[in-house]
């Protein structure tokens, strides 16, 4: 599983962290977005787990706050929790990416850290303007998409769905012509002897055996054309229109 790996200390960044997981999860799912408050469960191994997860991931954001550096001699712990994470992330070759958080934070000078961490102040920084947090989160989730393309941007699955009122089912066997189109202009015509012709159709257009029921604005109650043959209607209508071909009606015979 892929899955990027959020680095903060709490305290410093904690906040911004939250915000980042939150929008990432949304974005590309929070089976793929881990950070330590959330995705450890009660009851399992601490270090276990953000080991293994490190070593399966393949992308650390570090959140970098503007008292980061000032924890100077939690970096210089080999126990400190950040520390590590950031260490085994270089040690698997990991792309990391520091996140700095808030206007008051400065780019990393190799000056304000230990020897092991001096590497990360040569990599390139995400400013995040805590005014700006909309704009931030999604250039920070559009670098996600584009530094780890595996994962599955969910709003561009959203971007290219079908947009409403189009037509997505599809036709079986055909013989002869078949035309499907939510708005079209012209005549449609049916490829054999008995084909059909459709005329400027602003509604349901329905070509099968059985009745059809038809309103309009120009007719004042319900048209109804039934059996096989051809009905043609024009003009404006007041009352019923009712057309049978086929078997002869019975009541209707009986009163000639």
């Amino acid at each position: 599983m892929k899955e990027v790996f959020i680095n903060y200390r709490t305290g410093d960044g904690e906040k911004t962290a939250a915000l980042l997981d939150q929008e990432l999860k949304r974005r590309f799912g929070e089976q793929h977005i881990f950070r330590a408050s959330r995705s450890i469960n009660p009851g399992e191994a601490y270090p276990e787990v953000l080991m293994s997860t490190l070593q399966r991931s393949c992308l650390l954001l570090a959140v970098i706050g503007p008292d980061w550096t000032n924890f100077r001699s939690k970096l210089n712990n080999p126990e400190d929790w950040v520390r590590k994470e950031i260490l085994e992330a270089f040690n698997c070759e990991l792309p990391v990416v520091p996140i700095l958080d808030g206007r008051r934070t400065n780019r990393l000078s190799t000056d304000e850290l230990p020897e092991e961490l001096k590497r990360l102040a040569d990599l390139q920084s995400v400013p995040f303007d805590t005014h700006d947090v909309d704009t931030c989160v999604k250039r920070i989730g559009d670098l996600v998409a584009e530094m780890v393309p595996e994962l599955k941007d969910l709003d561009q699955a959203e971007d290219q769905a079908p947009a409403a009122g189009t037509v997505t089912n599809s036709t079986g066997e055909v013989s002869g012509t078949a035309v499907q189109s939510r708005d079209f202009t012209g005549d449609v015509y049916g490829g054999d002897i008995n084909g059909t012709v459709v005329k400027g159709s602003q509604g349901p257009v329905h070509t099968g055996s059985g009745s059809i029921y038809q309103h309009s604005r120009h007719h004042s109650g319900e048209r109804r054309i039934s059996g096989d043959g051809m009905t043609y209607v024009e003009g404006d209508h007041h009352g019923n229109v009712q057309h049978r071909f086929g078997t002869p009606d019975r009541r209707e015979d009986e009163g000639r």
